[in-house]
Protein backbone atom coordinates (compact mmCIF):
# COMPACT_ATOMS: atom_id res chain seq x y z
CA UNK A 1 0.00 0.00 0.00
CA UNK A 2 2.95 2.57 1.32
CA UNK A 3 4.56 1.72 -2.03
CA UNK A 4 1.61 2.19 -4.16
CA UNK A 5 1.32 5.51 -2.60
CA UNK A 6 5.02 6.80 -3.14
CA UNK A 7 4.08 6.00 -6.72
CA UNK A 8 0.97 7.99 -6.58
CA UNK A 9 0.88 10.75 -4.57
CA UNK A 10 4.72 11.89 -4.48
CA UNK A 11 6.69 13.71 -7.55
CA UNK A 12 9.61 11.30 -8.64
CA UNK A 13 12.57 12.37 -10.15
CA UNK A 14 13.57 9.43 -12.21
CA UNK A 15 11.49 6.90 -14.09
CA UNK A 16 12.52 3.66 -11.91
CA UNK A 17 13.21 4.93 -8.89
CA UNK A 18 14.86 2.69 -5.98
CA UNK A 19 11.97 2.48 -3.95
CA UNK A 20 13.28 0.81 -0.59
CA UNK A 21 10.76 1.20 1.80
CA UNK A 22 12.16 2.38 5.13
CA UNK A 23 11.18 1.17 8.62
CA UNK A 24 14.17 2.32 10.39
CA UNK A 25 18.29 3.28 9.98
CA UNK A 26 21.06 3.24 12.65
CA UNK A 27 24.68 3.82 12.29
CA UNK A 28 25.82 2.79 8.81
CA UNK A 29 22.95 0.49 8.54
CA UNK A 30 19.03 1.15 7.38
CA UNK A 31 16.58 -1.26 7.52
CA UNK A 32 13.38 -1.94 5.41
CA UNK A 33 9.72 -2.75 6.55
CA UNK A 34 10.43 -6.37 5.54
CA UNK A 35 13.39 -6.60 7.98
CA UNK A 36 16.16 -6.44 5.56
CA UNK A 37 19.56 -4.77 6.95
CA UNK A 38 21.30 -2.53 4.61
CA UNK A 39 25.12 -1.64 4.81
CA UNK A 40 24.73 1.65 3.58
CA UNK A 41 27.77 3.27 1.90
CA UNK A 42 25.94 6.06 0.17
CA UNK A 43 25.19 8.23 3.75
CA UNK A 44 22.40 9.88 1.82
CA UNK A 45 24.79 11.04 -1.31
CA UNK A 46 27.37 12.25 1.50
CA UNK A 47 24.88 13.93 3.53
CA UNK A 48 25.09 11.39 6.76
CA UNK A 49 28.73 12.35 7.93
CA UNK A 50 27.98 10.39 11.43
CA UNK A 51 25.90 7.48 10.14
CA UNK A 52 22.05 7.55 10.58
CA UNK A 53 21.20 8.87 14.42
CA UNK A 54 24.21 9.57 15.64
CA UNK A 55 23.53 9.54 18.96
CA UNK A 56 25.25 12.95 19.56
CA UNK A 57 23.36 14.01 17.08
CA UNK A 58 20.39 12.86 18.51
CA UNK A 59 20.94 13.88 21.78
CA UNK A 60 21.51 17.77 20.31
CA UNK A 61 18.00 17.36 18.33
CA UNK A 62 16.12 16.62 21.53
CA UNK A 63 17.70 19.07 23.55
CA UNK A 64 16.83 22.00 21.53
CA UNK A 65 12.91 20.44 20.70
CA UNK A 66 12.27 20.98 24.64
CA UNK A 67 13.14 24.66 24.26
CA UNK A 68 11.90 26.46 20.85
CA UNK A 69 11.78 25.50 17.31
CA UNK A 70 11.32 28.16 14.49
CA UNK A 71 10.93 31.72 16.52
CA UNK A 72 11.84 33.87 13.48
CA UNK A 73 12.86 34.79 10.35
CA UNK A 74 16.74 34.56 9.64
CA UNK A 75 18.80 37.14 11.19
CA UNK A 76 16.48 39.22 13.73
CA UNK A 77 16.97 36.68 16.76
CA UNK A 78 19.50 36.04 18.37
CA UNK A 79 19.32 32.05 18.68
CA UNK A 80 21.94 30.17 20.42
CA UNK A 81 22.69 27.03 18.38
CA UNK A 82 23.40 29.00 14.93
CA UNK A 83 25.26 31.72 16.75
CA UNK A 84 27.47 29.01 18.64
CA UNK A 85 27.81 26.77 14.89
CA UNK A 86 29.18 30.16 13.01
CA UNK A 87 31.42 31.19 15.94
CA UNK A 88 32.70 27.21 16.06
CA UNK A 89 33.00 27.54 11.88
CA UNK A 90 34.98 30.60 12.19
CA UNK A 91 37.40 29.36 14.02
CA UNK A 92 38.21 26.46 12.30
CA UNK A 93 38.46 28.15 9.07
CA UNK A 94 41.11 30.87 7.92
CA UNK A 95 41.18 34.17 8.81
CA UNK A 96 39.62 35.58 5.79
CA UNK A 97 36.14 33.32 6.13
CA UNK A 98 35.09 34.90 9.03
CA UNK A 99 30.82 34.97 8.46
CA UNK A 100 28.62 32.79 7.42
CA UNK A 101 24.85 32.78 6.65
CA UNK A 102 23.13 29.92 7.21
CA UNK A 103 20.27 28.35 4.62
CA UNK A 104 18.76 25.59 3.50
CA UNK A 105 20.37 23.78 1.19
CA UNK A 106 23.31 23.85 -0.63
CA UNK A 107 21.74 25.05 -3.98
CA UNK A 108 20.54 27.82 -2.26
CA UNK A 109 24.27 28.56 -0.76
CA UNK A 110 25.02 28.52 -4.58
CA UNK A 111 22.19 30.69 -5.32
CA UNK A 112 23.37 33.51 -2.36
CA UNK A 113 26.97 33.53 -3.52
CA UNK A 114 26.67 34.26 -6.82
CA UNK A 115 24.15 37.09 -5.87
CA UNK A 116 26.90 38.13 -3.24
CA UNK A 117 29.91 37.73 -5.75
CA UNK A 118 28.36 40.01 -8.54
CA UNK A 119 26.96 42.82 -5.62
CA UNK A 120 30.69 42.77 -4.07
CA UNK A 121 32.63 43.16 -7.81
CA UNK A 122 29.65 44.77 -9.73
CA UNK A 123 30.06 42.91 -12.25
CA UNK A 124 27.74 40.56 -14.12
CA UNK A 125 29.85 37.67 -15.45
CA UNK A 126 29.80 34.34 -13.72
CA UNK A 127 32.31 31.41 -15.09
CA UNK A 128 31.55 27.69 -14.50
CA UNK A 129 33.33 24.63 -15.22
CA UNK A 130 32.08 21.73 -17.46
CA UNK A 131 30.27 18.84 -16.10
CA UNK A 132 30.15 21.06 -13.15
CA UNK A 133 27.25 20.47 -10.45
CA UNK A 134 26.16 23.06 -8.25
CA UNK A 135 22.29 21.77 -7.22
CA UNK A 136 19.16 22.71 -9.16
CA UNK A 137 17.53 25.94 -8.54
CA UNK A 138 17.61 28.27 -10.91
CA UNK A 139 20.89 29.94 -9.69
CA UNK A 140 22.80 26.61 -9.65
CA UNK A 141 21.36 25.14 -12.96
CA UNK A 142 22.74 28.21 -14.46
CA UNK A 143 26.37 27.03 -13.57
CA UNK A 144 25.51 23.89 -14.27
CA UNK A 145 28.08 22.19 -17.09
CA UNK A 146 25.67 19.83 -18.38
CA UNK A 147 23.53 21.16 -21.24
CA UNK A 148 21.51 18.31 -21.82
CA UNK A 149 20.23 18.72 -17.63
CA UNK A 150 20.07 22.46 -18.49
CA UNK A 151 18.53 23.18 -21.68
CA UNK A 152 14.58 22.28 -21.01
CA UNK A 153 14.39 24.69 -18.32
CA UNK A 154 16.08 28.17 -20.11
CA UNK A 155 16.40 30.79 -20.70
CA UNK A 156 18.51 30.66 -17.41
CA UNK A 157 20.45 33.30 -15.85
CA UNK A 158 22.43 35.09 -18.32
CA UNK A 159 25.99 36.14 -18.56
CA UNK A 160 27.15 32.80 -17.45
CA UNK A 161 30.02 30.67 -19.18
CA UNK A 162 31.49 27.51 -19.32
CA UNK A 163 35.06 26.69 -19.33
CA UNK A 164 37.30 23.85 -18.60
CA UNK A 165 38.01 22.16 -15.49
CA UNK A 166 41.99 21.58 -15.17
CA UNK A 167 42.60 23.52 -18.28
CA UNK A 168 45.43 25.85 -17.54
CA UNK A 169 44.74 27.51 -21.39
CA UNK A 170 41.10 28.97 -20.04
CA UNK A 171 42.53 30.51 -17.63
CA UNK A 172 42.59 33.80 -19.77
CA UNK A 173 39.01 33.36 -19.54
CA UNK A 174 38.75 35.22 -15.96
CA UNK A 175 39.17 38.94 -16.99
CA UNK A 176 38.14 42.26 -15.20
CA UNK A 177 34.78 41.58 -16.26
CA UNK A 178 34.55 38.49 -14.57
CA UNK A 179 32.50 38.31 -10.72
CA UNK A 180 33.37 35.19 -10.12
CA UNK A 181 34.94 31.59 -11.12
CA UNK A 182 32.73 28.95 -9.24
CA UNK A 183 34.18 25.60 -9.14
CA UNK A 184 33.52 22.48 -7.13
CA UNK A 185 36.76 21.62 -5.30
CA UNK A 186 37.33 18.02 -6.55
CA UNK A 187 34.34 17.77 -9.44
CA UNK A 188 31.57 15.59 -7.85
CA UNK A 189 29.35 14.62 -10.57
CA UNK A 190 31.84 13.92 -13.00
CA UNK A 191 33.48 11.26 -11.81
CA UNK A 192 35.43 12.80 -8.57
CA UNK A 193 37.65 14.77 -10.75
CA UNK A 194 40.40 15.84 -9.01
CA UNK A 195 42.60 19.07 -9.50
CA UNK A 196 46.27 18.60 -11.23
CA UNK A 197 49.38 20.79 -11.81
CA UNK A 198 48.87 22.88 -9.25
CA UNK A 199 45.28 23.91 -11.01
CA UNK A 200 43.06 25.37 -8.40
CA UNK A 201 46.16 27.83 -7.35
CA UNK A 202 47.00 29.40 -10.58
CA UNK A 203 43.06 29.44 -10.86
CA UNK A 204 42.95 31.49 -7.40
CA UNK A 205 46.64 33.79 -8.76
CA UNK A 206 44.37 34.28 -12.28
CA UNK A 207 41.28 35.44 -9.60
CA UNK A 208 43.61 37.53 -7.81
CA UNK A 209 45.20 39.47 -10.91
CA UNK A 210 41.83 40.16 -12.23
CA UNK A 211 40.34 40.94 -8.49
CA UNK A 212 37.84 38.13 -9.40
CA UNK A 213 36.18 36.03 -6.48
CA UNK A 214 36.92 32.46 -6.04
CA UNK A 215 33.47 30.77 -4.96
CA UNK A 216 34.48 27.00 -3.60
CA UNK A 217 31.76 24.45 -3.41
CA UNK A 218 32.29 22.57 -0.98
CA UNK A 219 28.96 20.63 -0.21
CA UNK A 220 30.05 17.12 -1.10
CA UNK A 221 33.80 17.22 0.07
CA UNK A 222 33.37 19.25 3.11
CA UNK A 223 33.01 18.72 6.63
CA UNK A 224 36.17 15.64 6.80
CA UNK A 225 34.93 13.64 3.94
CA UNK A 226 38.15 13.42 2.12
CA UNK A 227 40.22 13.84 5.16
CA UNK A 228 40.54 17.78 5.88
CA UNK A 229 37.44 19.45 7.54
CA UNK A 230 37.19 20.95 3.54
CA UNK A 231 38.79 19.60 0.52
CA UNK A 232 40.29 23.03 -0.29
CA UNK A 233 42.54 22.59 2.58
CA UNK A 234 44.58 20.02 0.52
CA UNK A 235 45.48 22.60 -2.39
CA UNK A 236 47.26 25.25 -0.21
CA UNK A 237 44.65 28.37 -1.21
CA UNK A 238 41.67 30.17 0.12
CA UNK A 239 38.51 31.13 -1.61
CA UNK A 240 36.84 34.18 -1.24
CA UNK A 241 33.19 32.39 -0.94
CA UNK A 242 32.95 28.94 0.91
CA UNK A 243 29.82 27.22 0.23
CA UNK A 244 28.90 23.88 1.76
CA UNK A 245 26.21 21.81 2.88
CA UNK A 246 25.07 17.85 2.67
CA UNK A 247 27.52 16.58 5.37
CA UNK A 248 27.26 19.76 7.70
CA UNK A 249 23.75 18.78 9.02
CA UNK A 250 24.14 15.49 10.43
CA UNK A 251 21.07 13.94 8.17
CA UNK A 252 18.76 17.49 8.35
CA UNK A 253 18.70 19.83 5.52
CA UNK A 254 20.87 22.40 5.72
CA UNK A 255 23.59 24.80 3.49
CA UNK A 256 26.16 28.04 4.38
CA UNK A 257 28.06 30.20 2.64
CA UNK A 258 31.07 32.29 4.53
CA UNK A 259 32.78 34.95 3.62
CA UNK A 260 34.66 38.35 4.74
CA UNK A 261 32.65 40.20 7.22
CA UNK A 262 33.49 43.52 4.52
CA UNK A 263 31.84 41.60 1.97
CA UNK A 264 28.86 39.79 3.48
CA UNK A 265 27.86 43.09 5.14
CA UNK A 266 26.35 44.24 1.54
CA UNK A 267 24.09 42.16 1.80
CA UNK A 268 22.21 44.05 5.05
CA UNK A 269 22.26 47.31 3.35
CA UNK A 270 21.98 48.92 0.08
CA UNK A 271 19.74 47.28 -0.36
CA UNK A 272 18.61 46.20 2.44
CA UNK A 273 17.57 42.17 2.98
CA UNK A 274 20.03 41.51 0.14
CA UNK A 275 19.53 37.54 0.70
CA UNK A 276 16.09 36.85 2.83
CA UNK A 277 15.54 33.47 3.86
CA UNK A 278 12.62 31.83 6.57
CA UNK A 279 14.17 28.88 7.69
CA UNK A 280 17.79 28.97 7.40
CA UNK A 281 19.76 29.21 11.05
CA UNK A 282 16.68 27.11 12.40
CA UNK A 283 17.38 26.27 15.86
CA UNK A 284 16.78 22.37 15.54
CA UNK A 285 18.73 22.14 12.28
CA UNK A 286 21.41 24.02 13.66
CA UNK A 287 21.89 22.12 17.08
CA UNK A 288 22.21 19.18 14.58
CA UNK A 289 25.20 21.14 12.56
CA UNK A 290 26.49 22.47 15.59
CA UNK A 291 27.08 18.41 17.68
CA UNK A 292 28.09 16.77 13.64
CA UNK A 293 31.12 19.48 13.46
CA UNK A 294 32.13 18.94 17.02
CA UNK A 295 32.19 15.35 16.62
CA UNK A 296 34.24 15.63 13.78
CA UNK A 297 36.78 17.99 14.89
CA UNK A 298 37.25 16.87 18.38
CA UNK A 299 37.72 13.33 17.42
CA UNK A 300 39.74 11.42 15.08
CA UNK A 301 36.94 11.13 12.04
CA UNK A 302 38.29 13.24 9.75
CA UNK A 303 42.35 11.39 9.93
CA UNK A 304 40.43 7.96 9.79
CA UNK A 305 38.61 8.48 6.75
CA UNK A 306 42.37 8.28 5.04
CA UNK A 307 43.27 4.97 6.83
CA UNK A 308 40.20 3.64 5.64
CA UNK A 309 40.53 4.91 1.97
CA UNK A 310 43.81 2.73 1.98
CA UNK A 311 41.44 0.13 3.40
CA UNK A 312 39.38 0.42 0.09
CA UNK A 313 41.53 0.32 -1.88
CA UNK A 314 43.78 -2.76 -0.47
CA UNK A 315 40.05 -5.01 -1.10
CA UNK A 316 38.62 -3.51 -4.20
CA UNK A 317 41.30 -5.12 -6.75
CA UNK A 318 39.31 -6.52 -9.49
CA UNK A 319 39.70 -6.29 -13.39
CA UNK A 320 36.52 -4.70 -13.92
CA UNK A 321 37.63 -1.77 -11.78
CA UNK A 322 39.24 0.51 -14.05
CA UNK A 323 40.30 2.70 -11.44
CA UNK A 324 39.00 3.81 -8.36
CA UNK A 325 39.00 8.25 -8.06
CA UNK A 326 38.75 10.63 -5.28
CA UNK A 327 40.10 11.31 -2.17
CA UNK A 328 39.28 9.95 1.63
CA UNK A 329 35.35 8.73 1.96
CA UNK A 330 34.85 10.42 -1.38
CA UNK A 331 35.58 7.29 -3.54
CA UNK A 332 34.23 6.50 -7.20
CA UNK A 333 34.93 2.57 -8.83
CA UNK A 334 35.47 3.56 -12.80
CA UNK A 335 34.27 0.25 -14.67
CA UNK A 336 34.97 -0.68 -17.87
CA UNK A 337 31.06 0.16 -19.27
CA UNK A 338 27.89 2.03 -17.99
CA UNK A 339 26.37 -1.12 -18.21
CA UNK A 340 28.47 -3.06 -15.66
CA UNK A 341 28.37 -0.04 -13.32
CA UNK A 342 24.58 0.00 -13.31
CA UNK A 343 24.60 -4.05 -12.87
CA UNK A 344 26.95 -3.78 -10.00
CA UNK A 345 24.72 -1.46 -8.16
CA UNK A 346 21.89 -3.21 -8.72
CA UNK A 347 22.88 -6.55 -7.62
CA UNK A 348 24.66 -4.86 -5.09
CA UNK A 349 21.66 -3.90 -3.91
CA UNK A 350 20.18 -7.38 -4.02
CA UNK A 351 22.21 -8.19 -1.54
CA UNK A 352 21.99 -5.27 0.87
CA UNK A 353 24.39 -3.23 -0.01
CA UNK A 354 23.85 0.32 -0.81
CA UNK A 355 25.67 1.66 -3.79
CA UNK A 356 24.75 4.67 -6.63
CA UNK A 357 25.86 6.34 -9.31
CA UNK A 358 27.23 9.93 -10.01
CA UNK A 359 25.34 12.68 -12.15
CA UNK A 360 27.29 12.86 -15.18
CA UNK A 361 30.07 9.48 -15.35
CA UNK A 362 27.85 6.71 -16.58
CA UNK A 363 30.87 4.20 -15.66
CA UNK A 364 31.29 5.25 -12.17
CA UNK A 365 29.93 3.50 -8.75
CA UNK A 366 29.79 5.85 -5.73
CA UNK A 367 31.16 4.85 -2.67
CA UNK A 368 30.93 7.70 0.22
CA UNK A 369 29.70 5.84 3.61
CA UNK A 370 30.06 8.03 6.79
CA UNK A 371 32.94 9.00 8.09
CA UNK A 372 32.03 6.58 11.22
CA UNK A 373 31.98 3.36 9.00
CA UNK A 374 34.18 0.77 10.78
CA UNK A 375 36.74 -1.27 9.36
CA UNK A 376 34.60 -4.37 9.88
CA UNK A 377 31.92 -2.69 7.71
CA UNK A 378 34.41 -1.66 4.59
CA UNK A 379 35.10 -5.42 4.67
CA UNK A 380 31.71 -6.94 4.75
CA UNK A 381 30.57 -4.15 1.83
CA UNK A 382 33.70 -4.92 0.00
CA UNK A 383 33.63 -8.73 0.21
CA UNK A 384 29.86 -8.21 -1.25
CA UNK A 385 30.98 -5.98 -4.42
CA UNK A 386 33.64 -8.31 -4.92
CA UNK A 387 31.73 -11.34 -5.23
CA UNK A 388 29.17 -9.37 -7.58
CA UNK A 389 32.15 -8.73 -9.58
CA UNK A 390 33.41 -12.06 -9.98
CA UNK A 391 29.82 -13.55 -10.85
CA UNK A 392 29.67 -10.80 -13.80
CA UNK A 393 33.15 -11.84 -14.90
CA UNK A 394 32.24 -15.13 -14.51
CA UNK A 395 28.69 -14.79 -17.29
Amino acid sequence: MMKEDFFKYQTQTTPHPLALEISHAEGSYIYDTNGNKHLDFIAGVSACSLGHRHPRVVKAIKNQLDKYLHVMVYGEYIQQPAVELTKLLANKLPDTLETTYLVNSGAEAIDASLKLARRVTGRSEILYAHNAYHGNTFGALSVMGYEERKTPFGPLVPDCHPFQFNNLGDLDKITTNTAAVILETIQGGAGFIFPKNGYLKKVRERCNETETLLILDEVQPGFGRTGKLFGFEHFDIVPDILVMGKGMGGGLPIGAFTASQEHMALLKDNPKLGHITTFGGNPVIASAALATLQEITETDLISQTLQKEQLFRKLLKHSLIKEIRGKGLMLALIMDSSEIASEVILRCKDKNLILFWLLFEPKAVRITPPLTISDAEIKEGCDIITAVLNDINAE
